[in-house]
């Protein structure tokens, strides 16, 4: 088993194919839980880079990694967070999406920045844990555009926000984070990572 990166725009052809039929499979085109277009990737100013878990050249799971500058409580930060994490559903519940989310914590830790964000659904919050990640209790991560939020609490939305504190600077203002309105502002294309 081997675990690769690749910035998203560089993906062999092969793999970022099968890595579609995944992003199908969890979440149907037609399905109103779709919240993407696998066909188009994510907005290339946040970087996007993908990590796959791939045995004998089947990938087992696959996620994004975006990142973009952040400011919060007055100072700034480089910010980076999990998109589109998916496991093969026939190697589901092998441990393949935990290592590949635990690795992508540890690569982001490494990679300069100073913490990692993300919603994810509340019912994956102890598998999300279980990789190393925390709960921030009461953030609410605001998505979209500044002219156009998508904030993590909206109405029909069972989401948590999870987090990791890489830099010192980070760690000291980990209180900063907690109970509160995050704007992020990903955009319009990746509304809420």
């Amino acid at each position: 088993m081997q675990l690769l990166s690749f910035p998203e725009a560089a993906t062999p052809p092969d793999l970022r194919a099968q890595v579609r039929e995944l992003h199908d499979e969890a979440w149907p085109p037609s399905s109103p839980l779709a919240d993407h277009d696998s066909g188009t990737g994510h907005d290339p100013t946040l970087h996007p880079r993908s990590m796959l878990l791939v045995d004998d050249g089947t990938v087992l799971a696959a996620l994004d990694i975006l990142s973009k500058p952040l400011v919060h409580a007055g100072r700034h930060y480089r910010a980076g967070g999990l998109s589109t994490v998916v496991t093969r559903q026939a190697a589901r519940g092998r441990g393949h999406g935990r290592r590949l989310v635990a690795a992508a914590r540890e690569a982001m830790s490494r990679s300069g920045l100073d913490l990692g964000v993300f919603t994810c659904d509340r019912p994956l919050r102890s598998f999300y844990e279980s990789a190393g990640w925390q709960l921030l209790p009461g953030t609410v991560l605001v998505g979209g555009t500044p002219t156009a939020p998508f904030p993590s609490d909206r109405p029909g939305f069972d989401k948590v926000t999870m987090a990791d504190f890489f830099s010192t600077t980070a760690r000291e203002s980990h209180a900063a984070f907690r109970h509160t309105r995050l704007e992020l502002h990903p955009g319009e294309i990746d509304k809420l990572w």
